[in-house]
């Protein structure tokens, strides 16, 4: 499949390996062929092949092990190295106005509504253990939780589903979100106000009550919506 005139030389053969990875051709810890293989196979130089397996390997595909019995392989794919390179794409996504603050909250609405409701039916003991601990305890004037504790709460609950490509889906959009909004523009009573609707999706979680912990969710997140929309932080916004 030798290369045409269309796009970079490199960036045709990254899409030609990148293809064999993914259509199975080549399954993760095989190694790639040889250079010279490679050079001849889409009719380019070997330094293209080498941009293109640098390609490759930023994307996660392939790693490159040095030494007598080493070479470039095809990567063993992990959960976080997908959601860090979403992560990414939805970033850029952003910084070029090409997504907007309504269409992740939107997003966080359909992953985590369902989600509350099958967590509610799935959790473990250990699970909601993990979910209470991300909670506010005592009064109002003691240290409330972190942004990333309240972060966690979510988190717990999608983990508690026990579908790991939901939790691939829905930690790029809560890091995207947290870089995207002053979070300390937010009032005292914005927070409080989270935490009690966090001690009550919870409260349903921990009941098994799926349709409730679907309601408080929903309720949750719609509100969240309505104040993270005035403190957009592209928008120049405050609360």
């Amino acid at each position: 499949m030798p290369v045409t005139d269309n796009s970079p030389a490199y960036r045709q053969v990254a899409d030609g390996i990148r293809y064999l990875i993914l259509s199975g051709d080549l399954l993760p810890g095989e190694r790639l062929p040889i250079e010279s293989d490679l050079a001849a196979r889409f009719g380019v130089g070997r330094s293209t092949i080498r941009e293109a397996i640098r390609q490759l390997t930023a994307e996660n595909l392939t790693v490159t092990i040095r030494g007598v019995t080493g070479g470039t392989f095809v990567n063993h794919p992990e959960p976080d190295q997908i959601s860090e390179s979403l992560v990414t794409g939805l970033d850029f996504l952003t910084l070029a106005e090409e997504l907007t603050v309504d269409e992740l909250l939107e997003a966080r609405e359909l992953l985590e509504v369902p989600a509350a409701r099958l967590a509610s039916e799935r959790r473990t003991d250990e699970q909601l253990e993990r979910i209470l601990a991300q909670l506010s305890t005592g009064s109002d004037d003691e240290l409330s939780p972190s942004f990333e504790s309240r972060r966690g709460f979510h988190l717990r609950i999608v983990e508690a589903v026990g579908n790991r490509l939901l939790e691939v889906m829905t930690l790029p959009v809560f890091r995207v979100l947290q870089t995207r909004f002053l979070r300390d523009m937010a009032p005292q009573d914005f927070w409080r106000r989270v935490d009690q609707e966090h001690h009550r999706i919870a409260e349903a979680i921990a009941a098994g009550d799926a349709d409730l912990a679907a309601e408080e969710m929903s309720e949750h997140l719609h509100h969240l919506r309505q104040t993270y929309g005035r403190i957009d932080l592209r928008a120049g916004g405050s609360a």
